[in-house]
């Protein structure tokens, strides 16, 4: 069967659709007319007829694939490993980048057309499109008669735009298939797609090797790595083993990795590369950790609501801080009090700024849709960036991801419901979240909603959950599920209230059953008792540590703020507070080198480290008699009058950390509070937010 690159092109969309298409939407997404799609029909329809498939059409409504689910699934497979198909304009673009990144010399346009079975005019009409695509991956065409075509630039761009093509064309059900079942080969009808042209980049038993070592350390992360990020980084360290090989070398920058060098990423990469070495039998340049240690930073992270503001984050959640002040101004909404909103924005833009400022981009697949659905709020935080980010670029997909976040805070509302969901997105926290607050505001009968990855979800036990909702197909999941897009149309509203009805009965019908039937495990729930009550306490100690050995200290000399530094660290060791003053004040130091304390626009500067000669959780506050000059979590400098000091151990538990990210969120909020100087004013402040805090994850845990 023949079927040309724009009829498989069409078969793919009407078969991925869930409602009706319009005609214009078709020629849109091909870029063509419509009257052209009209023509492009007439043999879809007769290939769908050789299925058993019909072409529905509703007059004002659009256009739909009607046929059993087999069928459907049918077409799929022959489309899959049609023996021939020639590519549409955007593949072959795509398959020319390919071929001149992955050779070194120059090729003839004549090779081109005939691998590609186009005219030699086609394949110069192609390079003249590329040619401005490839400048903002800052390399270049080199085009000359009787030397053929070549593209030049630096190892580190060919390697992301090879990687940036992997992503767009490679669907992430088949790469995880591929490497987790070590696929060795493919039959030629199957080379002949895209996918698998850009799969044959790297060798696949390579490819099976690096994913399980990048598997291990994502378990060692203290946060997870969405999908899209562990396949990046599995397609980056895969392309770098093959260019290696090559002898192609990239660069890092030496000054930065130095900066780098004390992160916990920093470490994870080079015990990933050691692995690597040691298993593949190569030696891989030092250079290539600072570009593992990136990925691992600038990662989508996929953080729970219970995600802490670190240290190194303080001036993002500054920025953020800004940010939000800027969005509710000119939406008339008052903002500054969504903690959520203010924590997963500082968790989103960090892992951004890394990749920004390292030239690393990343794939927004439902960017087209965000910037139709969303324009004014678009539009209003691509004006809000710019303005607090003036020394970075941000691309239209970083600021895609923004407005989900803004979204999901716009439309968050309390409901109480009765079931519970888990929602499957492949592409970031953003879209999870857009998705998951969109259940709970149009489908008020779900009461919680956990959010999943494609990579996490075969460790899920989905029966846990009364429905699953997914943005992208399930393979080999046993539970009924609705597949959706991320903003929930009103027919897939539609489906879903019809699913939930048929649960509840089922549900009502079971509990009855149940009442008498089951009894929990004793020593589970005892477990499970001990482990609330532990957290409890922890929760507990620190409050009260952090409270009781709050107070306001006055410094009267006129000293640089080493001097106050000094002193700080001198009394604290009275207390018994430090058992090492010098190691403590040595990091404050270290602390203050690797960026600006001071808070822009407030007379406050937050010093903070972790030491295990920290013996408690400590916060304090140093009020200076004469203002000292210090740099700002803006690079600018500013004159402060008081010195936040905030201390904790190095290896502590989790709910330390958490009561001291609340800390720093509240200090980038409440500014004035800590700026008054008045300790019993301070004091009361900080308890009446700690109780608050602390009756939160109190509730939480009894849900739990």
């Amino acid at each position: 069967m023949y079927i040309s690159g724009r009829e498989r092109k069409l078969l793919e969309l009407l078969l991925l659709a869930q409602d009706e298409v319009t005609m214009k939407d078709l020629a849109d997404t091909l870029e063509v007319s419509t009257r052209t799609v009209h023509r492009d029909l007439k043999h879809v329809e007769e290939i769908l007829n050789t299925y058993n498939l019909t072409l529905h059409k509703k007059s004002g409504v659009g256009i739909h694939i009607s046929g059993t689910d087999q069928n459907k699934e049918n077409l799929e497979v022959e489309l899959f490993h049609v023996t021939h198909t020639d590519y549409t304009q955007e593949e072959r673009q795509a398959i020319i980048l390919m071929t001149l990144l992955e050779s070194n010399e120059p090729i003839k346009l004549f090779s081109l057309a005939s691998e590609l079975q186009v005219t030699i005019a086609t394949i110069s009409n192609d390079l003249d499109k590329m040619e401005e695509q490839i400048k903002d991956d800052h390399l270049t065409l080199i085009r000359k008669r009787g030397y053929g075509v070549k593209i030049e630039g630096k190892e580190e761009n060919k390697r992301a735009t090879l990687s940036n093509l992997i992503t767009q064309y490679v669907d992430e059900y088949d790469f995880i298939s591929m490497v987790r079942e070590n696929i060795q080969k493919k039959s030629k009808q199957q080379f002949d797609t895209i996918s698998n042209r850009l799969l044959g980049l790297v060798d696949p038993a390579k490819l099976h090797v690096i994913e399980k070592r990048v598997e291990h350390i994502r378990k060692q992360l203290p946060y997870g790595l969405a999908d899209s990020a562990h396949i990046g980084l599995v397609v980056h360290l895969a392309l770098a083993v093959e260019r290696l090989q090559q002898g192609e070398l990239i660069h890092f920058d030496q000054e930065y990795l130095e900066q780098i060098k004390e992160t916990k990423e920093y470490e994870l990469a080079e015990r990933l590369v050691h692995d690597l070495e040691t298993t593949l039998k190569m030696n891989i340049p030092s250079d290539e950790i600072g570009y593992i240690t990136m990925h691992l930073m600038g990662a989508k992270l996929r953080f729970d609501r219970h995600y802490h503001i670190e240290d190194s984050s303080l001036n993002i959640a500054y920025k953020a801080k800004e940010l939000i002040s800027y969005i509710g101004e000119h939406l008339g909404e008052d903002l500054s009090h969504q903690d959520q909103l203010l924590n997963d924005l500082v968790g989103h833009l960090k892992p951004t700024i890394y990749r920004l400022k390292q030239n690393m981009k990343i794939k927004n697949p439902m960017i087209d849709d965000i910037i139709k659905d969303y324009h004014d709020l678009f539009s209003l935080i691509e004006d809000g960036v710019h303005r607090l980010f003036p020394e970075i670029t941000f691309p239209k997909e970083e600021i895609g991801f923004l407005v989900l976040h803004f979204a999901a805070a716009l439309m968050q509302e309390e409901e109480q419901l009765e079931l519970k969901a888990l929602v499957v997105c492949s592409s970031g926290i953003g879209t999870a979240k857009m998705l998951a607050t969109r259940l709970m505001q149009k489908i008020p009968e779900i009461k919680e909603v956990d959010k999943q990855s494609l990579f996490d979800l075969e460790q899920t036990d989905v029966s846990n959950y009364d429905i699953v909702v997914s943005t992208i197909p399930l393979k080999e999941i046993e539970k009924e599920y609705m597949l959706t897009s991320p903003v929930l149309t009103p027919s897939e509203i539609k489906n879903i209230q019809l699913m939930i009805k048929r649960i509840k009965v089922n549900k009502r019908m079971g509990r009855k059953q149940q009442i008498h039937a089951e009894q929990p495990k004793k020593t589970e729930q005892s477990s499970d008792t001990i482990g609330q009550l532990q957290t409890i306490r922890n929760y507990s100690n620190v409050i009260w540590d952090l409270i009781d050995g709050f107070c306001v200290l006055e410094i009267k000399d006129k000293k640089p703020i080493e001097h106050i530094l000094s002193v700080a660290c001198d009394q604290l060791e009275k207390e018994e507070v430090l058992s090492d003053k010098a190691e403590v004040f040595e990091k404050l130091i270290k602390r203050e080198k690797m960026g600006g304390l001071g808070i822009p626009n407030t007379k406050l500067a937050l010093y903070h480290t972790r030491s295990n000669s920290i013996r408690k959780p400590t916060f304090q506050i140093y009020r200076l008699a004469h203002p000292v000059p210090v740099q700002g979590m803006d690079n600018q400098q500013v004159s402060i009058d008081h010195v936040l000091l905030m201390l904790a151990a190095e290896q502590t538990d989790q709910e330390v950390l958490e009561v001291l990210s609340f800390l720093s969120g509240l200090i980038i909020r409440e500014q004035d509070v800590f700026q008054s100087g008045d300790e019993n004013e301070i004091r009361q402040f900080l308890s009446y937010h700690l109780q608050q805090f602390l009756n939160e994850k109190l509730s939480y845990l009894e849900k739990g």
